[in-house]
Parts: C-alpha cells; sequence; structure tokens
C-alpha cells in the first residue's frame, strides 16, 4: 500500500527549497555580499572570498546534486514509489 503522495510531494519540495537556499547563500552571500571578510582568509594563494565566486559555489552545487539523489532514493523507497 502506497502513502499519502500529497506528503510525499511536500518532503520533495521542502528538500528542494532547503537545497536552493543552501546553494543561495553559497554562491550569492559568500560570492558576492560576503567577499570582503572572506577575502582576508587565503587558500591555496587565493583568497576565500574569490575561491568561492569561482569555484566553491560550483563545488557545493555538484554536492548537493549528490545529496539530493540520495535523499530522493530513500524518500522513494520509504514511500513506495521507486523504481524496482
Amino acid at each position: 500500500m502506497k502513502k499519502d503522495l500529497t506528503e510525499y510531494w511536500s518532503k520533495n519540495l521542502r528538500l528542494i527549497a532547503i537545497l536552493l537556499i543552501i546553494w543561495a547563500v553559497v554562491s550569492y552571500g559568500f560570492g558576492i555580499i560576503l567577499v570582503k571578510p572572506l577575502n582576508a582568509i587565503w587558500i591555496g594563494g587565493f583568497p576565500l572570498g574569490f575561491w568561492f565566486a569561482q569555484q566553491g559555489s560550483i563545488y557545493v552545487f555538484v554536492i548537493l546534486i549528490f545529496v539530493y539523489f540520495f535523499l530522493m532514493n530513500r524518500m522513494d523507497r520509504e514511500y513506495e514509489v521507486d523504481e524496482k
């Protein structure tokens, strides 16, 4: 018996919103708004604010894709909507 799909989609949308907020904070917040304070920290010869603006937000985005993949597979199995 499948669980309530309305709850499934609610959780799915909540997860997407959380991951998008994380990505926005990293890309916009760290790469644009907080760039000057972060530039006081150096990593690999580059200021941290520059690193977030150029590479960090991309790395975080790729990590968030894998997090979404893992969590959605688990949620799909929980609500019995997975591909068997």
